[in-house]
């Protein structure tokens, strides 16, 4: 996950700029500029057409992460207390780099009469579940901005318990492995909470990363303005699906910015999750799963690749298409290719799901696939790097 920015002259940039992970602790972000317009991807993703459908009113979703500004005008009143596990605090509504605060925004934000950024769910409560300033935790370290991966694994296990989240966003990745978080996971899932984790952002060569590649968690990669794998995404079987990851997010304190990564892709499937747990409130957490991931756009990968996993996250499909028998996928070749000359990069996304909500044909095989990968994987979820 990349966090963009330096802040100049209290401007947004237009382009995300990764920050030095040494820097973290001290980059401190204030109120930014509120963005008008309504975004790309929320052109595509649709906010006030799911609303009729659902809010995610009464789901509880823990975004373990950097912490959660409480004060943004769109976040006051969607923030529960939660917990400050890096300052060892009874809450966890504070956040000096704005990572979570994103996060939680893309997830919860309400509407605003100035601005066209808003969360998909907006009628979700998030819960903050501050672990780290820094978006990778190693099994060990601990510096004053990042905990440890231990740290990271009481996290997790709050949320899941006394944070009594129903849904956990994990937008931080560890490149190696932790028993302890594997275990905190594990029993979140067996638990019967649904976990989305990020894919990361080190690129096609770097491999998986974690809790994304641990068993029940759904991993999630971006996409860019295209509609293709954004040059960043990490790419493996920890892959389940992607979504767009250069977006507009809310800052700390108040206004937004401009960011990219797999950390933001992540709670666009995130906030759907909440949105399916309110509509269909007696399913389990694989039949949600299920339907998450047989709703999805067909991408150019196929049926599934370790691009896209199983394609594009549509939120409408997930919300209203019953889980019939799948049909033929749209070969690939089917696909119209994006950046046709004429064409916005905006549009063209937005074209992505528009087709998709126009008919385009379920993956074939989904199902089965997901089921049998399920099993192996033990239905785990997410895909993302964690601080610490």
């Amino acid at each position: 996950m990349r966090w963009p920015v330096a802040v100049v002259a209290g401007l947004v940039v237009s382009v995300a700029v990764p920050v030095p992970q040494v820097a973290w602790a001290a980059q401190c972000l204030g109120a930014q500029p509120v963005v008008p317009a309504v975004p790309a991807e929320l052109r595509a993703y649709a906010p006030a057409r799911l609303a009729g459908l659902a809010t995610g009113a009464g789901v509880r979703v823990a975004v373990v992460d950097s912490g959660v500004d409480a004060r943004h005008p769109q976040l006051k009143g969607h923030v529960a207390a939660g917990r400050d596990f890096l300052r060892n605090e009874f809450a966890g509504r504070r956040d000096c780099v704005g990572h979570g605060t994103g996060v939680a925004g893309i997830i919860a934000a309400g509407a605003d009469a100035g601005s066209g950024v808003q969360g998909l769910a907006p009628g979700a409560t998030i819960v903050p579940v501050r672990v780290s300033e820094q978006q990778d935790i190693d099994e060990s370290a601990v510096t004053s901005s990042g905990g440890s991966a231990q740290t990271f694994a009481q996290g997790i296990r709050w949320a899941a318990g006394p944070g009594r989240a129903q849904v956990i966003n994990i937008s931080l990745v560890m490149p190696q492995e932790s028993e302890a978080v594997r275990s905190a996971v594990v029993d979140a899932v067996a638990a019967g909470v649904i976990v989305v984790a990020a894919a990361g952002n080190d690129g096609p060569d770097a491999g998986v990363v974690f809790p994304a590649d641990y068993p029940g968690v759904i991993g999630v990669g971006a996409v860019g303005a295209d509609g293709l794998r954004a040059s960043y995404s990490q790419v493996g079987e920890h892959v389940d699906l992607v979504a767009f990851g250069d977006v507009t997010v809310a800052s700390p304190v108040a206004g937004h910015q401009v960011v990219q990564g797999t950390s933001f892709a992540t709670p666009f499937v995130t906030a759907t999750v909440a949105l399916l747990k309110q509509r269909f409130p007696r399913e389990s957490a694989a039949q949600i799963t299920r339907r998450l991931l047989r709703s999805v756009d067909p991408a150019p990968g196929g049926v599934r690749s370790d691009e896209y996993g199983y394609g594009l996250l549509n939120p409408y499909r997930a919300l209203t298409e019953e889980a019939g028998p799948v049909v033929a996928a749209v070969p690939p070749a089917a696909v119209v290719a994006p950046g046709r000359a004429g064409d916005s990069p905006e549009w063209v996304r937005a074209g992505w799901f528009a087709a998709g909500g126009a008919g385009l044909a379920v993956l074939a095989g989904v199902v089965a696939v997901v089921v049998g990968r399920g099993r192996r994987r033990g239905w785990r979820a997410g895909h993302d790097r964690m601080p610490g």
